[in-house]
């Protein structure tokens, strides 16, 4: 039921294969587990940031990259030599990676940990020649 055709749209229509594309990563980004919680906030009008809790994770157990307009977050944590016993463990220390789908034009500026949260700040910048312009009507 969630299988959508889009052959008639590729009959119509130049240059919207990656449609296709987008669909199914939407479809595929659904099955992805809710750990870590995470926001994305609009800072302005084309400035966002996703933030990750991602407690008990150090700095350089995080990897962030950035490829064909797909943001990767991954978390990888150590092993750790020394025995515990719990009573209880309600901090989950497993590994994870999260996979956003990112619009054309948008990239990441920087990123930043503090108190426990990942922010990562994007910019949507649309080149000059893709912005609309207005055209004088000579008579």
């Amino acid at each position: 039921m969630r299988d959508f055709d889009l052959t008639p749209l590729y009959r119509s229509a130049i240059g919207f294969d990656q449609v296709a594309a987008i669909l199914n990563n939407i479809n595929n980004s659904e099955k992805q587990p809710a750990y870590p919680p995470y926001n994305i906030e609009l800072l302005g009008e084309n400035h966002y940031r996703i933030t990750m809790a991602v407690a008990g994770f150090a700095i350089d157990e995080l990897q962030l990259q950035s490829d064909a307009g797909v943001l990767m977050i991954a978390g990888c944590k150590r092993e750790n030599d020394e025995e515990r016993q719990y009573l209880y463990q309600g901090i989950a220390a497993r590994n994870f990676e999260r996979r956003f789908q990112l619009a054309d034009h948008v990239k990441v500026t920087k990123a930043s940990m503090e108190n426990g949260l990942l922010h990562v700040d994007l910019i949507r910048e649309v080149p000059e020649a893709m912005k609309p312009r207005t055209i004088a009507i000579e008579s």
